[in-house]
């Protein structure tokens, strides 16, 4: 019996089976027993690929994420990591490193600001009391750029390697944070005297982030340690300080001491002979065109008729950030479970000829986005990809009259 216990594929049909079973409703604790007597312990590895067969087999996102938190908690105490000989996420700025010292930073907060603020609301909703409370709410949104690289950078790469049902789910779980906190806001900024309701809503939403902190730590960072090579932790380095951090900055500056020579030449050698591009109306030198594109007032994305992510521009001030990541990545990927159906419509009418383009407005703070997505064809008309172009509009709805001379 021991020889089939310690079997991988055997330990991983019984998790499948636990899962299966709390998805047909018994309890935590009626499963609990089974998975302790069963397992010593069980890797943050084969917790993914458990995820990632069950969605393989039919098991829709939405579900596996649902019971993200149940099994969560079955889980708890019983990982092991066994691969993780040089502790790369003890080394000062490290990405792990970064990441942790926002937790250690958010667990804090919770504990010393936000938890403390929420009783003393609790116990009298008075002005004062609800002011506390939504400024740390407030301030608590700031998670978005913790939450941000972890989805635009981490996920990306793990994609790379078929390791795609724990994002998902996670992203999933993300959002659902960040519109809690939103939630909560909205209920102090027009209060008006819910309280037991805006309690229940707070301390629902810290669970969640106390169990996001755990899941990262005991699931997705191992197993990303385990999976992710030094010179993509360094793309990963290099590209945090766009999206930004929360509540901590990294300890010190992070290179990989080991560097891909492979690539590296490669990315060095891709001029062409004579540096120009020819086109039908004209040519320009590759840096031209590079500034050009980044020069536009609208930030533009291509993603090809398989739908692979295959450029975006750089503006100054890009509204949606865009990390170097996304290139290489199914657009699919790039947008949060509950958007998806979104995007993949739009595609699907391109493909299909039903439309040629597609647009939306939104409000964002003091910005007015209008974004508009255009099907690419060939003379043909052949479909070849769908051009996205974001701009703020909202200076050009406050033009008023004419402006005929150049400013001084």
């Amino acid at each position: 019996m021991s020889e089939l216990i310690n079997n991988r594929e055997y330990r991983q049909s019984v998790l499948k089976e636990i899962i299966s079973d709390l998805h047909k409703g018994k309890s935590v604790d009626e499963v609990k027993a089974r998975f302790e007597a069963t397992f010593e312990g069980v890797s943050a590895t084969e917790i993914a690929e458990l995820e990632q067969a069950l969605i393989q087999e039919g098991l829709p996102v939405e579900e596996v994420q649902r019971l993200c938190d149940v099994h969560a908690a079955v889980f708890k105490g019983s990982i092991t990591e066994i691969h993780q000989p040089e502790k790369i996420e003890e080394l000062p700025g490290h990405p792990i490193h970064t990441f942790k010292l926002e937790n250690r930073e958010l667990e804090k907060f919770l504990t010393e600001k936000l938890e403390p603020h929420l009783a003393y609301f609790q116990r009298e909703d008075k002005e004062e009391t609800v002011n506390l409370l939504k400024n740390d709410l407030e301030r608590l949104r700031g998670i978005d750029r913790h939450y941000s690289r972890k989805e635009n950078l981490l996920f990306p790469l793990l994609e790379k390697y078929g390791i795609s049902a724990p994002p998902k789910v996670m992203w999933g779980v993300d959002d659902e944070i960040r519109a809690a906190i939103k939630e909560g806001i909205n209920l102090l900024t027009d209060y008006a005297g819910a309280k037991d309701q805006v309690v229940a809503k707070i301390k629902e939403m810290i669970g969640k982030v106390r169990e996001m902190i755990f899941k990262e730590e005991n699931i997705l960072f191992p197993m990303a340690i385990d999976t992710l090579t030094e010179d993509e932790w360094g793309e990963i380095a290099r590209e945090s300080e766009e999206i930004g951090f929360f509540l901590a900055q990294p300890a010190a500056e992070w290179k990989p001491v080991k560097i891909n020579v492979e690539q590296k030449a490669r990315a060095e050698g891709e001029r062409p002979a004579d540096g120009y591009i020819r086109f039908e109306t004209g040519l320009l030198l590759r840096e031209e065109i590079n500034q050009i594109f980044n020069a536009l007032p609208v930030d533009i994305t291509f993603v090809d008729k398989e739908g692979t992510v295959k450029y975006f521009s750089q503006a100054k001030d890009r509204i949606f950030p865009r990390p170097k990541t996304v290139i290489g990545r199914k657009v699919a990927n790039c947008h949060p479970p509950a958007s998806v159906h979104i995007v993949e419509q739009i595609v699907e009418d391109f493909k299909n000829g039903r439309k040629d383009a597609e647009e939306f407005w939104i409000k964002m703070g003091e910005r007015y986005v209008y974004i508009r997505y255009f099907a690419v064809r060939d003379e043909q008309g052949t479909y070849m990809g769908t051009l996205e172009v974001t701009q703020d509009i909202r200076p050009l709805q406050e033009l008023t009259g004419e402006k005929r001379l150049v400013d001084d």
